[in-house]
């Protein structure tokens, strides 16, 4: 798997009122890359939250999530140990509070062998990526 997917591409691609949602739903559909588990449920979170103007249904939301987005990724876990081992990076990375949940993305992304993480929010990630770890990249049109 070359290619690991973040919620802000996961988003985009559900939402045809946003700027980058064209490429973002061609990236997704193109199928096979992968996301951290946990993506999922942020994309339901947001759907769902009321936040950036958006207030689905939970069953509407889940639907969307069903058919849309799972068919065409691969999700990926991280055991208890393996986020444990995540978890003991913070520090040296500088991670706290909730950009703890953008290093288990990249985490995810490097424990599958992923080349790139492709999101929107690339400055996010940046601060937080080393030398070993995905290439982080924003959405190409």
């Amino acid at each position: 798997m070359s290619l690991f997917l973040d919620t802000s591409v996961l988003l985009a691609s559900l939402d045809p009122d946003e700027p980058n949602h064209a490429a973002c739903d061609k990236l997704v559909a193109s199928g096979g890359h992968g996301v951290y588990v946990h993506a999922l449920a942020e994309t339901f979170s947001v759907l769902t939250g009321g936040k950036q103007g958006r207030r689905l249904s939970a069953a509407l939301a889940a639907r969307l999530i069903q058919d849309s987005v799972l068919p065409y990724v691969q999700p990926e876990v991280l055991s208890g140990p393996e986020m444990m081992l995540a978890l003991s990076e913070c520090e040296s990375r500088g991670v706290r509070g909730g950009a703890i949940y953008d290093w288990l993305h990249l985490a995810a992304a490097r424990h599958a062998g992923a080349e790139v993480l492709v999101t929107l929010d690339q400055r996010d990630f940046l601060s937080i990526a080393r030398p070993g770890d995905p290439r982080i990249d924003g959405v190409r049109s």
